[in-house]
């Protein structure tokens, strides 16, 4: 049975499960309902938020990351306005992936993040148990639906009131559901003495919130069983300490299919916050004590609820003050446990002579493609960015190897001509540019498309040309792959065939591609204003034309003095297309990091840092 199988059919078995329990229990119906409804509540509410500001957070996210308290500042107001330390820690994840903010940002905006959690608590207590709010909720509920038939950002609002609605309604029903629930199952069965009961309960508070991926969901059920004199303070606060634990599973699993970046992230989050539960639960009488007094001189003594959403602030805070001033050395020491993967040197592991074996090729798959980025506009355009530099590098390696060119010669002061001529007199044993091609292109560029349509964030008129100008950018590199795939077939041949005409006019091409390529990598390491660089672009396709043009006179002069015959003449008027046209795919690439893509130049191809050649022959 495959693993897509057995999920399958465990989650159809724990349905059915639920569905029976039902039957038995009108009171844990309601409660389930009410959970549920809170849940809805809070993707709604977070998926308004989205609407209503579009890329601003993640703008204001790239630019209020270069000091730490501004980092921590950003992350408690982050959550306190979307309420879901969740999804501040995976956008977090997606941004430090894409390198849009470093890792001692990242790690200050997780600590602030979970000191945010806190006011969650404190407006659940303040109006969770007072009153019934599900009158409140049904006129929300009609504005938010109005709201709902307007543009982007109006949807955005209604999203917002209908989140805060059904958080009303799961709050009413969870309550109501509770000491119902709780004739049938009565927490405090579980009432162990000591030091193990406080454990006991802080597992349980973490295992509820892995189960719900919400730590506002299940601090909602402690403050329920805390208003139905069900549980203690004692039991209470050990509760929202297990929160805290919990509340980390959703981060870790965002990251595991991203890079060492947010896998660093992730393991630093459950570093804080179970460190953080650790401290709390060895100084826990000393806290109670302080909690019971701050509450006594605040107004508020005998509100357990208040007095748990105090206790939660505190030991956040304790932690956010113990973890902060120690995040540079905690950064490192991340680094030095989860390093970077070093950038192979070789791209494609194919050797000259290789004998073909029985086991099936590995295709090349994309790297950089972070599914947490698909949330956020900036975070999946650099994404996409790095992946196109990936792409790129496969490409012209796949072109030069189709032309026979050493990769070397692209970065070399001086052209290496006993190194062209060696690697010509070796055509016959050269690597196929279709099965290149099939190894190492297409499965890239079909991840990118993929990705590309799978993009959840609202992209603006900016983020729009950019992700435009990516498709079409990938798709050049692709053209100008399968042109030179195409050319290989007639240059194999004839380069070093038995017509010297042929032959030597098929080695022109072949320089003239050398220049091409070597003079689109010149180009791109200029340091000019854009004016100044499209005024380049425009000698280089002067230069190109007038190549276009001399070549078709010399093989017109080849035929009138029957030095070529029209069949020849015609595979290299042909072939000469191919060349015009992989020059014009890598012309149009530059041109695109000029205009709308102008984000993504000093990402693509030809200002790789890596001098060594991609390929050893």
């Amino acid at each position: 049975m495959s693993s897509k199988t057995a999920n399958t059919v465990v989650m159809w078995l724990l349905a059915v499960a639920l569905a029976a329990s039902f039957w038995f229990s009108a009171g844990w119906t309601r409660l389930a309902g009410g959970l549920a409804l809170f849940l809805f509540g809070m993707q709604c509410l977070e998926e308004g938020l989205r609407l209503l500001a579009g890329s601003a957070l993640e703008r204001f996210l790239a630019k209020a990351t270069d000091r730490t308290w501004k980092s921590l500042a950003f992350g408690v107001l982050a959550t306190v306005m979307v309420q879901s330390s969740t999804l501040v820690s995976l956008l977090t994840i997606a941004f430090l992936g894409t390198g849009l903010i470093g890792l001692g940002a990242g790690l200050c905006i997780v600590f602030g993040a979970n000191l945010g959690t806190t006011s969650g608590i404190w407006l659940l207590a303040l109006v969770g148990q007072s009153a019934s709010l599900a009158d409140m909720a049904l006129p929300l509920a009609v504005f938010g639906i109005l709201l709902g038939f307007n543009g982007p950002r109006s949807k955005g609002a209604g999203r917002i009131l209908l989140g805060i609605c059904f958080l009303f309604f799961g709050i009413d029903l969870i309550k109501g559901g509770f000491t119902d629930a709780t004739a049938m199952f009565d927490p405090a069965q579980f009432k162990v003495p000591g030091l193990l009961g406080i454990l006991l309960f802080a597992g349980i508070g973490a295992l509820v919130t892995a189960v719900v991926q919400s730590s506002h969901a299940s601090l909602m059920l402690v403050l329920t069983a805390l208003a139905a004199g069900q549980i203690d303070v004692d039991q209470g606060f050990a509760l929202a300490i297990g929160t805290n634990v919990g509340g980390v599973l959703t981060a870790v699993i965002g990251s595991l299919g991203g890079g060492r970046a947010g896998k660093r992230l992730a393991l630093a989050n459950v570093i804080f916050n179970c460190g953080v539960a650790a401290l709390a639960l060895v100084f826990l009488q000393p806290l109670t004590s302080l909690v019971l007094l701050l509450a006594e001189r605040l107004g508020f003594a005998g509100n357990a609820l208040l007095a748990l959403a105090l206790f939660h602030t505190l030991f956040n805070g304790l932690g956010v003050l113990l973890f902060v001033p120690w995040h540079p050395r905690l950064a490192a020491a991340l680094e030095r446990w989860l390093p970077e993967l070093a950038e192979p040197k070789v791209l494609i592991a194919e050797v000259q002579g290789q004998a073909p074996t029985a086991a099936p090729p590995v295709v090349t798959r994309a790297r950089y493609l972070d599914d947490n980025a698909l949330d956020s506009a900036d975070a999946a355009v650099q994404a996409v960015a790095r992946e196109l530099q990936h792409l790129a590098r496969l490409s012209l390696e796949v072109i030069c190897h189709a032309l026979y060119l050493p990769v070397d010669q692209l970065r070399s002061a001086q052209i290496d001509e006993r190194a062209l001529q060696d690697s010509a007199q070796g055509a016959s044993r050269g690597l196929d540019a279709e099965q290149l091609y099939q190894r190492h292109i297409k499965g890239v560029y079909s991840d990118l498309v993929s990705y590309m349509g799978r993009l959840k964030a609202n992209l603006d008129e900016t983020h729009n040309r950019e992700w435009i100008a990516s498709q079409v950018l990938a798709m050049q590199l692709v053209d100008a792959v399968k042109d030179a795939k195409h050319l290989q077939k007639n240059l194999g041949r004839q380069l070093n065939g038995h017509e010297p005409a042929v032959s030597a006019a098929y080695a022109e091409l072949r320089r003239h591609m050398l220049w091409v390529l070597r003079e689109m990598r010149v180009i791109s390491l200029l340091d000019l204003p854009e004016e100044a660089l499209r005024a380049r672009l425009e000698l280089f396709d002067g230069e190109a034309a007038k190549f276009d043009g001399q070549f078709r006179e010399r093989l017109f002069v080849a035929v009138r003095e029957n030095k070529l015959d029209g069949l020849h003449a015609s595979s290299l008027m042909n072939d000469l297309g191919y060349v015009s046209r992989i020059s014009q795919s890598l012309r149009n690439v530059l041109m695109l990091g000029l205009g709308d893509a102008h984000e993504l130049l000093p990402q693509l191809p030809f200002r790789s840092e890596d001098e060594a050649p991609l390929i050893q022959l």
